[in-house]
């Protein structure tokens, strides 16, 4: 796959990824929009700033001003986005990826999101024509601090009762710049902070929270300072992860669960929408809510685009991205965090440890996403079709196919479909037993091939 994926642009540098190549995007992502004035943002990596300066340079070049934050995580980017006077921007980012890596995540006016379908493929096809060069009026550079207004708005969903002890670990990555800020503000809170400057080497473990190996830092500390709740951020500041003071994971399709019970005691009625991949049990919680739940594909261009079209309070995906209304509709794992420490601290709660909040939304059994290398996608989900064909189907991302009734000693259902960022096709299965779900894995990794 090329660099030009379907939600950013992403390679390594220098081979895949450039300051050349970086100044034709900025050209062609001021082309795009017919830019006047366009945002730029940054994250710590070591050729950050090359390519960041090279990307500023091609927006110039067509003629667009830009407004230059500097050092921005992406949900701080979002927010200068959506603040601004601006026609769009972007955040110089690789998220989650090892540090040979460096990116972008763009945005149109008011912080909406660029795909590959509504952009990004445009951008690809511009960028393999010759450089335009410069206009005869280059745009201006305005360099500009949101990072106090950033916290600032952070803190405006902060909303505690009582002190919360909280570890976190910021992976090196861009929630070691911001929190700081962040913090301060959080009056109660009792932080115990893991590597915490940015650094894009990551000299500590890989910034992806979705990797299990990738929490035991936060999952010790927890258990060492006998903390209420422990976070792990993503190299970008984008997903979080969480665990329990016992330090055992909790899953993020069950803190949308839990999340969602939260804001909808405040905003009845309302919808909330959560990916594909998720338990049936976040639709469960979602309806005793008293809301209105909103299944959708997996992704951050669709999620947003069904909260926009909804008017949704809030949102979730299995991936660790947490969206809210109140965030110009964008993702943000500070604000996920601020929202799980209100959640602890309610008096509603009466003081109930993380695990016990939990603990009645562990009523399935699931596999968890497992990874496939499959050389002819379209036909083995062709084959899951028929092999499946009685079942309840319905193709909104992939395949997903529901036996039984919900509760039932034999329901379980199953979701196939195709990676949007990498050449995979992804299994999540549930079922009403562990005896169930491990047969019913068994039976599709047969179909399937080796798990990666």
């Amino acid at each position: 796959m090329g660099i030009f994926k379907a939600y950013d642009i992403r390679g390594i540098v220098p081979t895949q990824l450039n300051p050349d190549l970086a100044r034709k995007i900025g050209h062609a992502f001021a082309r795009l929009l017919s830019a006047k004035r366009l945002l730029v943002g940054r994250d710590m990596r070591t050729h950050g700033v090359e390519i960041t300066q090279a990307v500023i340079d091609g927006i110039r070049d067509a003629g667009c001003d830009v407004v230059s934050i500097g050092l921005a995580s992406t949900p701080m980017t979002y927010f200068a986005i959506g603040s601004q006077p601006v026609d769009g921007g972007l955040c110089v980012t690789a998220s989650h990826n090892t540090g040979e890596y460096n990116g972008m995540k763009l945005c149109g006016k008011g912080a909406t999101p660029i795909s590959y379908a509504n952009g990004i493929g445009d951008i690809e096809r511009m960028c393999s024509e010759p450089y335009p060069g410069a206009v005869a009026q280059r745009g201006s550079l305005t360099e500009l601090d949101l990072v106090q207004a950033y916290a600032a708005h952070v803190l405006s969903f902060a909303d505690l009762d009582r002190p919360v002890r909280l570890a976190l670990d910021a992976s090196n990555g861009m929630a070691g710049y911001t929190l700081p800020h962040i913090l301060p503000g959080l009056h109660g809170v009792q932080a115990d902070r893991l590597f915490m400057e940015p650094d894009g080497t990551f000299p500590n473990h890989e910034a992806n929270p979705l990797k299990e190996e990738n929490l035991d830092p936060v999952r010790e500390r927890v258990l060492a300072t006998q903390a209420q709740i422990g976070v792990c951020f993503d190299g970008d500041a984008d997903r979080c992860c969480f665990v329990d003071e016992r330090g055992h994971t909790v899953p993020a399709d069950l803190m949308t669960a839990l999340l969602a019970r939260d804001f909808l005691a405040r905003s009845p009625g309302a919808t909330v929408v959560y990916d594909l991949r998720s338990s049936w049990v976040v639709k469960e919680v979602i309806a005793q809510a008293g809301g209105v739940p909103r299944r959708d594909r997996v992704g951050h261009s669709f999620i947003k685009g069904t909260m926009r079209e909804t008017g949704a309070i809030f949102a979730g995906e299995l991936s660790g991205h947490f969206y809210f209304k109140d965030n110009y509709v964008c993702d943000s794992g500070v604000i996920a965090m601020v929202s799980a420490l209100n959640l602890l601290s309610r008096a509603s709660n009466q003081g109930k440890a993380f695990s016990s909040l939990v603990e009645d939304l562990r009523r399935y059994h699931s596999t968890g996403e497992i990874n496939f290398h499959v050389e002819d996608k379209e036909a083995a989900i062709a084959n899951l079709r028929q092999r499946y064909a009685d079942g309840r189907q319905d193709e909104l991302d992939g395949i997903t196919v529901e036996f039984g009734a919900l509760g039932d000693p034999s329901w379980w259902w199953f979701n196939v479909r195709q990676s949007n960022t990498e050449p995979l096709l992804r299994l999540n299965l549930e079922a009403s037993d562990a005896a169930l779900c491990e047969a019913k894995k068994a039976e599709l990794c047969a179909l399937l091939g080796t798990p990666e």
